[in-house]
C-alpha cells in the first residue's frame, strides 16, 4: 500500500461575474485547475511525483486573486490545461490500487469529489484519506489548530525548495513532513485526532473570551451565519435572543459581529466556518465580552466601515439623472 500525498489549486469565480451567476448540475466551491501528488511508501520514502494542469469548463477566465496566489496564468491552462475526465483519468492510472490518500486539510477531498460529481464520475476511490494535518498534531504538540504548511515545516526543520500555492510544490513539502509521521499510528488514532479537533477552535482564543460552542450541519455559509445572528445568538448570561449589528469577515473563513443583549448589554461573537467530511459547514463560535481585545478589534474594523469586509449582500442604487441602474462597488 502507498500513501498519495494530494495538493490541489481551483479556480473561483469573481463575485457577482456572469461565471458566479451559472447554475451548475452540481453545487461546486471551485473548478480544479491543477493536480499535484507525491507518493509516500509503507516504508515513509517519498517517491514519485505527478501533476497535471486541468482546463476550466465551467469558470474559465481565472480569479485574479488565484492568478496571483498560484502564479497560474490564463494562457497557461489552455496551453496545457486537459479536460477534467482526462486529468483524473492519468492521475488514477498513476496513484495504482492500494492507496490512501493524504492532504493538509479538509478542503481538497471535498474539492475533488464536487467536481468528480460534477462531471458525472465516480468518487469513490477517494474514501480512503486522512487530513495529515491531524495527524501532526497528534504526533508534535497535541494541539488541535489547523497548522499552516509553512509552520508545520518549520517545526520539523525542513527547509522549503519548492514553490508556494503550487499544487505539486505543496503536495512534496506535505510529503516531507508526512514521512516523518508515523502514519500507521495516525490512521489507527485518526478518529481520536478528529474529535480533539472537532473540540477545539482551530487557533488561540483571544483574551476576554467567556463563552464557546461547536455547531454543526448548515448548509452553507449564508445558513451558518443566518444561525448565528438568529435562533443561536444567545445571551452567554441570561440564555436570551440577542440583536446582532454586523458581521464583519476576517481571514480564514472567520466572521465577527457586535451583539447586544437587552439585559446584559453586548458582547463580541466571533466565528469561524469549516467545511465537514459530508461537505455541510461547522461553525466554531467565541463570545467575548464587550471590553475584550477582540470587542475593540470589531470597533476598529466598523470604524473603517469597508463595505467589502462585511457579509452583507451589495445592493444596487439608482442614478439620480436618468434612472439607470450602478453596482454601488466596482469588481
Amino acid at each position: 500500500m502507498d500513501y498519495i500525498v494530494l495538493d490541489m489549486e481551483w479556480n473561483q469565480p469573481w463575485p457577482g461575474s456572469p461565471s458566479a451567476k451559472k447554475i451548475l448540475p452540481v453545487q461546486i466551491r471551485g473548478e480544479i485547475i491543477q493536480i499535484g501528488a507525491v507518493r509516500v511508501t509503507e516504508d515513509k520514502e517519498v517517491a514519485d511525483e505527478f501533476q497535471i494542469m486541468v482546463r476550466p469548463k465551467y469558470y474559465r477566465h481565472l480569479n485574479r486573486r488565484v492568478s496571483k496566489l498560484t502564479g497560474i496564468k490564463e494562457a497557461r491552462l489552455r496551453e496545457e490545461g486537459v479536460p477534467f475526465p482526462e486529468a483524473i483519468a492519468q492521475f488514477r492510472q498513476w496513484c495504482g490500487q492500494d492507496v490512501v490518500f493524504l492532504t493538509w486539510g479538509f478542503d481538497d477531498i471535498g474539492i475533488l469529489r464536487e467536481n468528480l460529481r460534477l462531471y458525472g464520475l465516480d468518487p469513490d476511490f477517494t474514501e480512503r484519506w486522512y487530513n495529515a494535518q491531524m495527524i501532526f498534531n497528534a504526533q508534535t504538540d497535541g494541539s488541535n489548530a489547523q497548522k499552516a504548511l509553512k509552520t508545520a515545516m518549520e517545526m520539523f526543520g525542513i527547509e522549503a525548495t519548492r514553490p508556494a500555492h503550487d499544487a505539486l510544490g505543496d503536495a512534496y513539502h506535505t510529503a516531507l513532513i508526512c514521512a516523518r509521521l508515523d502514519l500507521e499510528r495516525g490512521a489507527r488514532e485518526y478518529e481520536q485526532a478528529l474529535k480533539n479537533h472537532e473540540n477545539g477552535f482551530h487557533g488561540a482564543e483571544l483574551p476576554g473570551c467567556i463563552a464557546r460552542k461547536v455547531f454543526y450541519d448548515y448548509a452553507n455559509k449564508r445558513a451558518a451565519l443566518t444561525a448565528m445572528a438568529g435562533e443561536e445568538n444567545r445571551c452567554p448570561v441570561c440564555g436570551g435572543r440577542m440583536l446582532g449589528s454586523r458581521w464583519f469577515a476576517q481571514p480564514g473563513h472567520r466572521y465577527m459581529d457586535l451583539a447586544t443583549c437587552p439585559e446584559h448589554g453586548k458582547f463580541l461573537i466571533r466565528v469561524r466556518l469549516s467545511q465537514q467530511p459530508d461537505g455541510l459547514v461547522r461553525v466554531s463560535r467565541l463570545t467575548y465580552e464587550a471590553t475584550s481585545q477582540a470587542a475593540e478589534a470589531y470597533a476598529r474594523r466598523a470604524e473603517k466601515a469597508d463595505p467589502e469586509d462585511t457579509d452583507r449582500p451589495r445592493r444596487r442604487r439608482r442614478r439620480k439623472s436618468g434612472g439607470a441602474k450602478t453596482e454601488a462597488s466596482a469588481q
